[in-house]
């Protein structure tokens, strides 16, 4: 999801502005080889809003920071479209109680947002616990969490130092949310109320949503899957972008078994929703995926230097970000 990464102090890959190509993914350097040219970077925010994203019904929250999208009934896409992360939480509301599938990077409060969404109890539950994806946890009183040690060492935040490139002024357009102090910024701490475990079963009323443990972007890693209604919530395992398979904590053979597995979903589904930048992609995106990584694995593709020490690696209509 960068031109350029950097090691945060706590030894997590830090991830810097842009969104190269339709979809890339990380993987660790042992995978890849291959001669090498340079490339200049390329601006992101020439493609926000996402047309993607535009389609589908706004729904106004009296706020110039998230982005808020209808996608179904009861379904509601909370975007930070001016981050470099660009972020997407998703709230989910039954008839006795919500999910909230992300809290974004804890710029701004989300919670106020939610309340405007529904007057439900919330239940927060992370993609996996990655800083973007937690960032408004701490707003909530009921998180829930896999039984993981990533998961409890997250759970503890994470400091400024480790987070200064997020908040950078290339990592805005038109600049950072008003009255905030990006100085100041961090990920907060939070305390999680129940450890789930892999198909686990939530019913919010009206619906019921199953967590899928798909470890492999990291240990915790979590797909969403409604199969009433053919949808599944991806969270980092798939989007429309950089895919990370190359901080501590990831297993590239685990992110390939998991994949396989949302795979074999396809045929049942009608919807992705992603965790970052578009709210709606087609179920075949995981098999092209799924594929593109497998020749990453067998050496394939094409390598253009991004920047010291990475790659752009294209298989085909697929590109991949490794390191060198």
């Amino acid at each position: 999801m960068s031109t350029a990464s950097e090691l945060g102090a706590d030894g997590h890959w830090v991830k810097s502005a842009l969104r190269p190509l339709r979809i890339a993914i990380v993987c660790a350097a042992s995978a890849c080889a291959g001669a090498a040219r340079e490339t200049p970077p390329v601006s992101w925010c020439g493609s926000v809003p996402r047309p993607v994203n535009a389609a589908f019904a706004s729904v106004d929250v009296a706020s110039d920071w998230f982005d808020v999208r209808r996608v179904e009934p009861g379904i509601f896409a909370i975007n930070q479209p001016r981050q470099a992360q660009e972020a997407i939480a998703y709230l989910i509301v039954g008839s006795t109680r919500a999910l909230l599938f992300d809290t974004g990077i804890g710029l701004v409060p989300v919670r106020p947002i939610v309340e405007r969404l529904t007057t439900l109890p919330v239940t927060v539950i992370n993609s996996h616990s990655h800083f973007d994806h937690v960032g408004g946890n701490a707003e909530f009183s009921d998180v829930w969490g896999m039984e993981t040690a990533f998961t409890r060492d997250h759970e503890t935040g994470r400091p400024h130092a480790d987070l200064a490139s997020e908040v950078a002024s290339d990592a805005f357009c038109d600049g950072p949310p008003s009255g905030v102090d990006t100085a100041a910024f961090r990920s907060r701490a939070w305390r999680t109320t129940h450890r789930f475990r892999d198909g686990e079963r939530v019913d919010i009323g009206g619906r019921v949503l199953e967590l899928l443990h798909v470890p492999g972007h990291t240990p915790d890693a979590v797909a969403l899957l409604d199969r009433a209604h053919g949808l599944l919530w991806t969270g980092d395992s798939y989007y429309d972008a950089t895919i990370w398979l190359f901080s501590p904590g990831t297993d590239v053979e685990a992110y390939e078994r998991s994949l396989t597995r949302l795979v074999a979903l396809a045929p049942s589904l009608r919807r992705l929703l992603p965790a970052h930048n578009t709210i709606s992609e087609p179920p075949a995106r995981l098999l092209e995926t799924l594929d593109a990584f497998r020749a990453l694995r067998k050496g394939q593709g094409v390598r253009v230097r991004e920047a010291p020490g990475q790659l752009r690696v294209t298989v085909g209509g697929v590109s991949f970000l490794v390191r060198q």
